[in-house]
């Protein structure tokens, strides 16, 4: 049996690392949302040591290679994006392929527009199908919902500004 050198080892460790940056990186493809550590370790089935070791690299490899792409981290969550630059691209892109429902794009402009506003004024506009479009929304995060009286206030979460890529300041839906 050949001897183990430094270098064959130094090679397997490589080779390690750069299929674990694939993994993360199918992830950061597939998911198209912030994820949290629980989510990598259950994913990948790798540790949080190296996950956090592989998101470093992927990180630094996407700003090295001046990548459309970038590595986002925000309050101990991940995502993989486009940069600034290039989301009027994206944004010609999307308009044809609705993530939501129409239905559940008119739900979420008015609640956008007019938040914080009463869950049962919703209703009233929309109609009882925007029970199940609120339920969506708070399950993606998109949304905050809290109890007041018998009905509850929606307003946007932080994840709805990350997940359309809009700044809170920058809210086009939001009168001054």
């Amino acid at each position: 049996m050949p001897e183990m050198t430094s270098k064959t080892a130094n090679e397997i460790d490589e080779g390690k690392i750069k299929e674990n940056m694939k993994k993360l990186e199918a992830i950061f493809f597939v998911s198209g949302r912030f994820l949290n550590m629980q989510d990598f370790v259950a994913l990948s089935d790798l540790n949080p040591i190296v996950i956090q070791e592989v998101l470093e690299k992927l990180k630094e490899k996407y700003d090295k290679e001046d990548s459309a792409l970038q590595i986002i981290e925000k309050s101990g969550m991940w995502k993989m994006d486009v940069r600034p630059e290039y989301s009027d691209i994206i944004n010609k892109l999307a308009t044809g392929n609705a993530e939501f429902s129409k239905g559940e794009q008119e739900t979420l402009a008015i609640i956008a527009f007019k938040h914080p506003i009463k869950q049962s004024v919703i209703i009233k506009i929309r109609g009882t199908k925007a029970y199940d479009h609120i339920k969506k929304f708070v399950d993606l995060g998109l949304i905050k919902k809290k109890k007041m009286g018998h009905t509850s206030e929606l307003s946007l979460s932080d994840e709805f500004y990350d997940y359309f890529n809009v700044q809170e300041s920058n809210n086009p839906f939001k009168e001054n």
